[in-house]
């Protein structure tokens, strides 16, 4: 008498069920790896021109390349990296006239934001923005550099929270990350205690209500930060640079 057949214990897998899985897992890992090297940007631990290797990203993260590659090309649409077809992705080097239109683009947008929000803020907005004035003067104290950048970036962005309006958020959040790539080719000995100051300033004219003083100080803020930017740079005297000192 024949043998019947033993059936195989395959498990069934619904093939979109797993298709979304495995596609959400690579978003995942495309957000993380975005979101570490924008942070790294940010905080002044990644250079203008530095290569990116997708090799290394991908060993870091434990992902394939081609999720590396799609994590690239996000921040190259962001404009914070670009790929350049023999040297791969390097992290953005903006010009001196994009550093300008940069910063005339937040002063318009900024400008906008706080006298809009002078008008609806709320005591306990103003208790969040206070709590977040503690943490930049502590990382300013501790000399926390990296602590410091991300938190005086952050204010900007939770200004624009504060509106809920998520659009303006984002915007802000990208000028921030293209104004720290600026910061770092063109920054001169800028003093960060001075913009923490300033950001006190401009909480106390939220504070008031006083929509007029919030932008004035909104725009000098922004203004001082562009004049500690080295954006008229000289060329070098070539036989000065190059010789040998005694």
């Amino acid at each position: 008498m024949p043998r019947k057949p033993v059936s195989s214990p395959l498990r069934l897998v619904d093939p979109p069920r797993a298709a979304a899985a495995s596609a959400g897992h690579a978003a995942s890992s495309t957000d993380r790896i975005v979101d570490s090297i924008t942070t790294a940007i940010v905080e002044r631990r990644l250079m203008p021109g530095t290569r990116l290797v997708e090799q290394q990203i991908a060993d870091v993260f434990a992902v394939s390349r081609t999720v590396v590659r799609q994590a690239l090309n996000q921040l190259s649409r962001d404009r914070l990296v670009t790929l350049e077809p023999a040297r791969g992705a390097i992290v953005a080097m903006p010009s001196v006239e994009e550093a300008r239109q940069v910063f005339e683009v937040r002063r318009m947008v900024e400008g906008g934001m706080v006298r809009q929000l002078a008008a609806v803020i709320t005591d306990a907005q103003l208790a969040e923005l206070r709590a977040h004035l503690r943490e930049e003067r502590g990382a300013v104290a501790r000399v926390d550099v990296p602590g410091r950048t991300r938190l005086l970036a952050d204010f900007h962005v939770i200004l624009a929270r504060l509106l809920g309006n998520e659009v303006l958020a984002e915007l802000v959040a990208d000028l921030l990350s293209r104004s720290q790539l600026i910061a770092l080719m063109y920054q001169s000995a800028h003093s960060a205690g001075h913009s923490q100051g300033e950001h006190v300033h401009i909480v106390e004219a939220l504070e008031k209500r006083d929509g007029r003083a919030a932008v004035r100080l909104m725009e000098q803020h922004l203004a001082s930060v562009e004049r500690n930017l080295r954006l008229d740079p000289r060329t070098p005297d070539l036989a000065a640079v190059l010789r040998p000192r005694a």
